[in-house]
């Protein structure tokens, strides 16, 4: 992965994350310095790996869905997709401009251009059909959405009740 490709996933994990952040922090007026920038890094980090995982995890589906059909052909074993800066470019605008303030629907939208920006080289590599490979991107971007998400409200809900026991002592 080249120097370029590593600052777009740092830039638009960090959007992300602020976006996710602002309205957590400016409902808590008590939100010390560090913790909002630990929170920051934390979640930085995780949606950057998130973001460098989508063409892995459409890459997989592709090979799960190839060998389906011809069990003799394994893709993973030949070559895999890697994030480029002129497809990843797309997804750091999408992260800056669809701001989770703008709007769920705008930021979605956005994320599914950029999704169809990475069918043609799923396509191209793998040789599956460009609908097939658009179907696999979007099990592998929706997989990995739900499963963040899962991943979240479990850690905010270990942050709830453990700020509730704190206030209760």
């Amino acid at each position: 992965m080249s120097h370029t490709v590593i600052v777009l996933l740092a830039l638009s994990g960090l959007s992300e994350s602020a976006g996710r952040l602002l309205p957590l922090i400016a409902s808590r007026n008590k939100s010390s310095l560090y913790f909002v920038i630990g929170l920051l890094v934390t979640g930085t980090v995780v949606e950057g790996t998130v973001i460098a995982s989508w063409p892995i995890a459409a890459w997989a589906t592709a090979d799960l869905v190839r060998s389906a059909s011809q069990p003799e052909l394994r893709l993973i074993a030949t070559t895999g997709l890697v994030w480029t800066p002129n497809l990843l470019a797309p997804l750091l605008l999408s992260a800056i401009l669809a701001f989770p303030l703008l709007g769920p629907f705008l930021h979605t939208l956005l994320i599914v251009g950029v999704g169809t920006g990475l069918v043609g080289p799923i396509a191209a590599a793998s040789g599956l059909g460009w609908w097939t490979s658009g179907a696999c991107v979007a099990v592998a971007g929706l997989g990995l959405a739900v499963t963040v998400q899962a991943v979240r409200r479990l850690i905010g809900r270990r942050i709830a009740s453990a700020a509730e026991k704190d206030a209760i002592v």
